[in-house]
């Protein structure tokens, strides 16, 4: 149990310790001296020195304490903060001799070994970077080619969610629903008519076509079935009967990880890296969760532990109500923004089901969802998605006196969050998103590995939103 209790914490109850036990020995050896005397002597004399000595004893160990966790326990716990970023989240974090004046050669010894590392790193990352930049030419290519074939491609594995769609695929996909990799096919598509061409040979040997029809029975698809056997199955959606934006130069959207389907695990037991989250954040006509409005809401989506390139959420909110000057001046959005925007039902339930079946995540999350939350009714659907926020995470990793706002969470974290992206829904869901991606492992790398651990370690934080909320609701 000590052991997951952090250093600082664990020499406080050390030096508590000696304190309680210093005492204890002391009214131990009094309470002898006393028994043992020759004739009855009275306590008020050996009450008065216990006291004494109690808050002496008490006081000196305070002072002690007081010295050993500023000069030696907190510099322990900054430099091994330190290491864990350039370890795990691949911060420069600085190590400074002066922070650490009184561990000896420990903070040299840590510089040296990290610059060691760094120089054998830098040689690997030059090497990583050439093969990245060849893959990244190939994918161009590979999707250049396959948005001029007439064809729409969706890849789904043997649990049926998806693994991979291109841009026309794309296309047809959010006239139903908004695009997704993991996404169950059934969001979008009648399985009924896919289950009964997989029952097919012809159809499942890909030479005959079938029908599939969306989940709303209202669109037809001439489609062809390609099985890969254990990996799931590739649908070719005809698209010479169905329009698709020329101007769509959404790229290839694919995560072959996902090929290895596996039952879903309870959530408290799911690893950290395989939760699918939705980063979110929203920009609003104030700071009352009861009284104001969203303008602005964006979202971004992480699998398998990275960004999803091409699926994310930008949309503007018509308030229903001006938008007062002072926020205008935070956020940008004005009324001529919103002016023709859809109002929060629609733009409500569309990130509704952006975010079915993910994790919400958000900087001050019970802000941005009370805001949601107040408008259930109207949206006609229940915000009951489990939900982490990374001011708690920062207080996890971090302590609970650092700084948890954003700027200093992407600071810390190295994050570059440009001027004016600041304050705009999507800069800010795209920064939190790049400080979970760093948060995660320096998570791990505590010992927290499942949903159900980053829970617990989160609850003893709470007081931090709380306080946070309740001073921005303070006039």
């Amino acid at each position: 149990m000590l052991a997951r209790l952090s250093l600082r914490l664990r020499i406080f109850l050390f030096f508590g310790f000696m304190a309680a036990g210093a005492v204890a020995l002391a009214a131990v050896a009094l309470v002898f001296a006393w028994a043992r005397a020759d004739q009855t002597l009275p306590t008020a004399p050996f009450t008065t020195a216990f006291l004494i000595f109690g808050f002496l004893n008490v006081g000196f160990l305070a002072g002690i304490w007081f010295l050993f966790d500023e000069h030696v326990a907190q510099p322990i716990d900054e430099l091994s903060t330190s290491l864990l970023l350039r370890a795990k989240a691949g911060v420069d974090a600085e190590i400074t001799d002066d922070a650490a004046r009184y561990l000896g050669d420990l903070a040299p010894a840590a510089r040296a070994v990290s610059q060691a590392m760094d120089a054998s790193l830098e040689t690997i990352q030059s090497n990583v970077s050439q093969e990245t930049e060849q893959l990244r030419e190939e994918r161009r290519r590979l999707t250049a080619l396959l948005s001029e074939i007439p064809i729409a491609t969706i890849l789904v594995n043997a649990i049926g969610e998806v693994v991979l769609y291109d841009a026309q695929a794309a296309d047809i996909l959010a006239k139903i629903a908004p695009p997704r990799l993991k996404a169950p096919l059934s969001d979008y598509f009648d399985l009924a008519a896919f289950d009964a061409a997989k029952s097919k040979p012809q159809c499942s040997a890909g030479k005959e076509a079938f029908t599939l029809m969306d989940i709303h029975h209202l669109t037809t698809f001439t489609a062809h079935l390609k099985p890969l056997g254990e990996d799931g199955d590739m649908i070719f959606i005809d698209l010479e009967r169905h329009e698709v934006d020329a101007d769509d130069h959404r790229s290839l959207v694919f995560d072959f990880g996902l090929l290895e389907s596996r039952a879903a695990a309870e959530l408290y037991d799911t690893k950290l890296v395989d939760l699918p989250l939705v980063v979110f954040d929203t920009e609003t006509t104030g700071l009352s969760v009861k009284e104001d409005e969203i303008v602005q809401i964006a979202a971004l989506r992480i699998l398998n532990g990275r960004l999803v390139e091409g699926e994310q959420v930008d949309a503007l909110v018509n308030p229903g109500r001006p938008i007062p000057a002072a926020s205008t001046r935070i956020h940008g959005v004005t009324d001529a923004h919103v002016k023709t925007a859809p109002d929060i039902a629609k733009v409500g339930l569309d990130f509704h089901k952006f975010a079915r079946g993910a994790v919400l995540v958000a900087h001050n999350a019970p802000f941005d969802l009370g805001l949601l939350r107040r408008h259930e009714q109207t949206i006609g659907v229940t915000w009951d998605h489990p939900v982490l926020d990374t001011v708690l995470l920062s207080a996890v990793v971090f302590g609970t006196t650092a700084d948890h706002t954003l700027d200093a969470l992407c600071q810390r974290l190295a994050i570059e969050l440009p001027f004016e992206l600041r304050h705009t829904a999507l800069g800010d869901a795209q920064a939190t998103a790049e400080a979970v991606l760093k948060l995660l492992p320096l998570l791990q790398g505590k010992g927290i590995t499942t949903f159900g651990d980053l829970m617990s370690e989160t609850r003893k934080h709470r007081r931090l939103l709380s306080d946070l909320n309740d001073e921005r609701v303070a006039p």
